[in-house]
């Protein structure tokens, strides 16, 4: 089964890519570590609050339409493995 994720996932991920340009920019200007830190802080936020959508839209979608179909079982791993991965971001 293909996964498409909503437009929020997108608008999240855009504005990653540009916190991160944003702490380039900071290095290249020699900014205090300090500084580097609390910006990288909130990246680090933001992706996982991401992962969470994902994950969020994996159980409204996916994992419905698994048990749905009656393949509850490998439903079941699936989702596993998705709570398994979420886990590991902090």
């Amino acid at each position: 089964m293909s996964c498409s994720h909503s437009a929020e996932v997108d608008r999240r991920l855009a504005r990653i890519e540009g916190q991160v340009k944003g702490v380039r920019e900071m290095v290249a200007q020699g900014r205090q570590c300090e500084e580097l830190l609390t910006q990288l802080s909130a990246v680090s936020s933001a992706v996982t609050q991401t992962a969470r959508v994902i994950l969020t839209e994996h159980l409204t979608h996916t994992v419905a339409h698994g048990i749905e179909e009656g393949s509850s079982e490998q439903t079941i791993e699936d989702l596993k493995r998705a709570i398994d991965q979420f886990a590991k971001l902090k």
